[in-house]
């Protein structure tokens, strides 16, 4: 039985997280043996892994940011969780977890492989920073045996940026069974979320400046200017919260838009939309989109990441360019004026996500890798 550990760098269930929680639901337990190791957080990534009985530890000294005095005390954590395991395999979730986790494995006998779910160096920071970043993930690859990004985007970014050799680059889509989904009904979500009968345009997303939430908040003022009863749901929380709030209240959309905070299971509450809208500014490949297909809702979304690679412009959902708020507010008005055209986008979509991003085929080539 081979030993794989995995290590993410926080522990609240984002994209990284879900991945890891799928792997440790999807790969067969008479041939792997799982653990997990994760960073502060919410925890609901371990709540989330014990529900499928995967142990899991937390690690204190593992930062999504660390200056450089933890770095030491991070890669020593780190490099003490792998001694005790012994894994076989060590599977690094996360850029910083990537970066230093690779250091941590140094001279010692296991296959160390990392996936990311979107570059850092594509966040929306200052040139020198993502300088950086770069320059770490070109010199740490040569400690990793094999690197899985989720999208051709990243993959032609990652050669373009000579991280690693084309061989050692592998990408594999995300994966999502609609039928395992157990949505809420309609009627349901509305009430839970306490959101009424009116027009409601979602969202599910950490308040992160990449997540590009400012713009769906100017979606929304100038949506309400035509449509006064239609409703914003975001369901995430952040540290950018008390700067959405002022730009709710700045713009008079106390009734329009409400910051839900972060649901468990959010994904359950999505047929309470009759509209999804990611306008991020940078993505690798969000699991929420697959969720939101499965939901068979029209989707509205920007041109970043993997999601020209997962929506049709105009077929099974609306691509736009990332901060463009006339353009988001337009489609938005599209959608609720013509409600059965996009009904049927939505279920186009389903129809879609259940052709193309198989959560089998996501298992198949993970253990491909993992050798």
């Amino acid at each position: 039985m081979k030993k794989i550990l995995f290590i993410v760098t926080q522990s609240e269930f984002g994209g990284a997280q879900r991945y890891i929680f799928e792997m440790g639901r999807l790969l067969d337990r008479n041939k792997y043996q799982i653990k997990v190791a994760a960073g502060p957080g919410d925890g609901e990534l371990f709540r989330k892994l014990e529900e499928i009985s995967i142990p899991s530890k937390r690690l204190e000294k593992l930062k999504r940011a660390p200056n450089p005095l933890q770095f030491i005390s991070a890669i020593k954590e780190m490099r003490d969780i792998i001694k005790t395991e012994g894994p076989d395999v060590l599977f690094l979730c996360s850029t910083t977890a990537g970066l230093l986790g690779s250091l941590s494995a140094i001279s010692l006998k296991t296959r160390v492989i990392y996936r990311i779910g979107g570059w850092a160096f594509n966040d929306p920071r200052p040139f020198w920073q993502n300088l950086l970043i770069t320059l770490a993930e070109r010199a740490t690859s040569r400690l990793k045996d094999a690197i899985i990004v989720n999208s051709e985007f990243d993959w032609r970014i990652a050669v373009k940026k000579k991280i690693a050799s084309p061989e050692k680059i592998v990408k594999i889509y995300n994966g999502l069974d609609p039928n395992r989904m157990e949505f809420l009904s309609r009627e349901d979500s509305r009430r839970e979320l306490e959101i009424g009968s009116d027009p409601v345009i979602g969202t599910v997303a950490n308040f992160y400046k990449t997540k590009g939430l400012e713009y769906l908040i100017e979606a929304a003022k100038e949506t309400t200017k035509e449509n006064p009863q239609t409703k914003f749901v975001i369901v995430g929380e952040g540290r950018l919260r008390s700067r959405l709030e002022k730009m709710i209240k700045k713009h008079g959309l106390e009734n329009n838009v409400f910051l839900k905070g972060r649901i468990p299971n959010a994904y359950k509450y999505l047929k309470a939309f009759d509209a999804f809208v990611l306008p991020s500014l940078k993505e690798g490949f969000p699991w929420i989109i697959l969720e939101a297909m499965a939901a068979e809702l029209p989707i509205t979304a920007t041109k970043v990441g993997a999601l020209p690679e997962i929506i049709s412009n105009k077929e099974d959902g609306f691509l736009i360019e990332p901060g463009d708020v006339k353009e988001l507010a337009g489609k938005i008005k599209w959608i609720i004026d013509n409600p059965d055209k996009a009904k049927a986008m939505g279920i186009r979509a389903k129809a879609k996500l259940a052709e193309k991003f198989s959560p089998r085929k996501m298992a198949q080539k993970t253990e491909e890798v993992i050798g």
